[in-house]
Formats: structure tokens, C-alpha cells, sequence
């Protein structure tokens, strides 16, 4: 016997992951992450027996509802599920994915179409924060095809513009978690930033990388993934995320002279495989440790002229680039972001249910 569960596979930005109503999955936290890691195939690397992609990238979970928050349209848990290991984390926001919660929130009666543009305000519940999503729906349907390219996926889509409007510090508590531009740990030198995403910047340079390195000669570094990894241990509670030998935050973030005009060139440990690309809410913190006066991006950094209160930053990645709208205020302690913008594309790729050993749970 098998359960059958509804699903959608969604593309997200340069992710992809199963979109569930969270009516259609259990309600206690054990069982719903055991019926999760049975649908994802793990653990195993190959995610063979499963939905996984065999990548942390494609093995991605968004659980979606009607939300009682009197701000907002619809709730979304994000859950990384772990390729190799039976983990299932909700420590972090994915503003990939997110790109898709408003197109799935639409389509599957959640949110009603307002016009060629609706606007769906999401509470993001891994974090307590909020982001509006504005969903092309001419002729009252959702539309995904258009002439918006992302570095990262091939072709073009439809644009879906995502503002962020209470992201600084969700995750840690401040915008500077430690509350310091610099700090040093193991003799290297790294900033901790958290606009949306829990992120320690480091300059390639001290680790003997150029930061230009593809994602495969990173990981195969051995040594580099154990420094790294040692500093990441040591710098997850002074960042208020306590013990996070067994979390996804932080994200690790070698950072580098831009070689395309961009502002800075980035390489993601997600924590413990290279990002292709960049996370959206990880490039949202990039771009604004790159502005933040006498941080570790200081030398490294190219910015563009800043006019009045915003600026548009081009984050470089192994696949691209990514622009980010900063909307902040300079004040007496540093910086206060306001806002923060980008725009991703979406794409829903199959619906229909997938099936777990009713041994896991028998649907009841």
C-alpha cells in the first residue's frame, strides 16, 4: 500500500521543489519530516527512490495555507531536506522558492486574481517576516511565460518582482548578528550579516582562492571545506543560531574582486556544497555588506554611484549575476535597510500526487 499526496514541482528562481498545501500533510513536526525525507528519496545521494534531485538545490520543500496573519495572504514554510542525511531544517528562508508561493497560492484558490498584476503578501514563517510577491495574471490567470532572463536558468520567463520589507536581522536578531563589522575567528577575518539570510562574507584571498574557481574545484578542496566548515561552527553562536553543526545557516560566502561589472564575485558554501549560483535572501546580505562602511567587502567591493537613499547592486556568481534594490538609511550606528528588491522567475513544471510507503503514513 502507498499514500498518495498532491504536489506541485515548481522551478523557483534557480531552485526547485515540491509545493504542498499544508492541509494535505501532517500536522505533528516528526511525522510531517519523516513523510518529507520518504517523497524526497533520502537519505541516499542519488535520491533514487524519491522526488530529490540529488542536490540541496533540488530537494527543497515549500508548505503553503491561508494565513491568519492580518497582514498577509497566505503562509510559507520553506524545508531544506538533506540529500545524504535524514535532516529536515527549517532554519532558513529560500527566496527562490519563494518566487513560486505566489503563482501556487493563485492557482490553487488561495489568493484571488486583482488584475494583470496581483500583488500576494506572504508571511514567510520560518523567519516572521513578510515579502510581497507580484504575480503576472492577465486575462485572470496566472502567466509564466515572458522575456525575463536569470543567470542560472536557461531561457526566458515571466518576471515576478519580490520586495522584502522586514527581513533585516530575522534570523539573528540584528543586521550585524555579532554586532560588530569585523570579527576574527581561526586568524581570518569576516563580516556576519543578516538581511534575510544569515551570511559570513570572507575574502578568497585568505583562503589562497582567486574566487574564480568553479563550484566543483571548491568542493573538491578538502582542506578549504574544512577551514571553512571550522569557522562556520565557531561562528553560529555568536550569530544567536546556537549550535549549528546540524543547520543549514550560515551560509559561508568567499567573496572577490567582480570580473564582469558587477559589484563583488561571490562563492556560496550552502553550507557544505558550492551554490552554482547564489540564494536569493544570501545575495540580498551580500549586497548590503558590500555597502556597509569598513566591513570585510572594503577594497573588494566596486560599487556603483549611490544616489539619495537606494542602490542597484549587481552580485556576481559562477553562473552570472544577480541584481538586488536596496531601499536604506544611513544613521549614527551604520545602516538600516528599509527594503530590499529583485526579481526572479517562476515555473510550474508537473502537478499530481507523488507516493510514500503507507508504512510512513497512511494518510489519516
Amino acid at each position: 500500500m502507498q499514500t498518495a499526496i498532491p504536489t506541485t514541482l515548481m522551478r523557483g528562481g534557480t531552485s526547485k521543489g515540491l509545493f504542498f498545501s499544508a492541509a494535505d500533510l501532517p500536522t505533528e513536526v516528526p511525522l510531517r519530516d519523516a513523510v518529507l525525507l520518504a517523497v524526497m528519496g533520502s537519505p541516499d545521494v542519488r535520491q533514487i527512490d524519491g522526488a530529490g534531485g540529488a542536490h540541496p538545490l533540488t530537494s527543497k520543500v515549500a508548505i503553503v495555507s491561508p494565513s491568519p496573519h492580518p497582514d498577509a495572504d497566505v503562509d510559507y514554510l520553506f524545508l531544506q531536506v538533506a540529500v545524504d542525511k535524514a535532516e529536515v531544517s527549517t532554519a532558513q528562508n529560500c527566496g527562490n522558492i519563494l518566487a513560486g508561493v505566489g503563482p501556487w497560492a493563485i492557482e490553487n484558490g488561495m489568493v484571488d486574481v486583482t488584475g494583470v498584476v496581483t500583488k500576494v503578501r506572504i508571511h514567510m514563517l520560518n523567519t516572521g517576516s513578510h515579502a510581497d510577491a507580484h504575480v503576472p495574471t492577465p486575462h485572470g490567470i496566472v502567466v509564466y511565460e515572458g522575456n525575463t532572463a536569470i543567470d542560472g536558468v536557461p531561457g526566458t520567463h515571466a518576471a515576478i518582482p519580490l520586495d522584502f520589507l522586514d527581513v533585516a536581522g530575522a534570523s539573528t536578531g540584528a543586521l550585524l548578528p555579532t554586532g560588530n563589522k569585523i570579527d576574527t575567528i581561526n586568524g581570518t577575518q569576516l563580516t556576519c550579516i543578516d538581511n534575510g539570510m544569515p551570511v559570513v562574507l570572507l575574502r578568497a584571498s585568505d583562503f589562497g582562492k582567486t574566487g574564480h574557481e568553479s563550484p566543483a574545484e571548491m568542493e573538491g578542496d578538502e582542506a578549504l571545506c574544512k577551514r571553512i566548515e571550522a569557522i562556520r561552527l565557531a561562528i553560529g553562536p555568536r550569530m544567536n543560531l546556537g549550535n549549528v553543526a546540524q543547520k543549514t545557516v550560515p551560509k559561508m560566502s568567499l567573496i572577490s574582486a567582480p570580473q564582469r561589472g558587477g559589484v563583488v564575485m561571490t562563492q556560496t558554501f550552502i553550507p557544505h556544497r558550492v551554490h552554482e549560483a547564489i540564494g536569493v535572501l544570501g545575495a540580498v546580505s551580500v549586497a548590503t555588506g558590500c555597502v556597509i562602511p569598513h566591513c570585510i567587502a572594503d577594497g573588494l567591493a566596486q560599487l556603483p554611484p549611490i544616489s539619495g537613499t537606494s542602490c542597484r547592486l549587481d552580485i556576481e556568481h559562477p553562473s552570472g549575476a544577480f541584481t538586488v534594490d536596496l531601499d536604506m538609511a544611513i544613521t549614527k550606528t551604520g545602516i538600516e535597510v528599509n527594503r530590499s528588491a529583485l526579481v526572479r522567475t517562476a515555473r510550474k513544471i508537473m502537478r499530481g500526487e507523488v507516493y510514500i510507503p503507507a508504512s510512513v503514513w497512511d494518510g489519516q
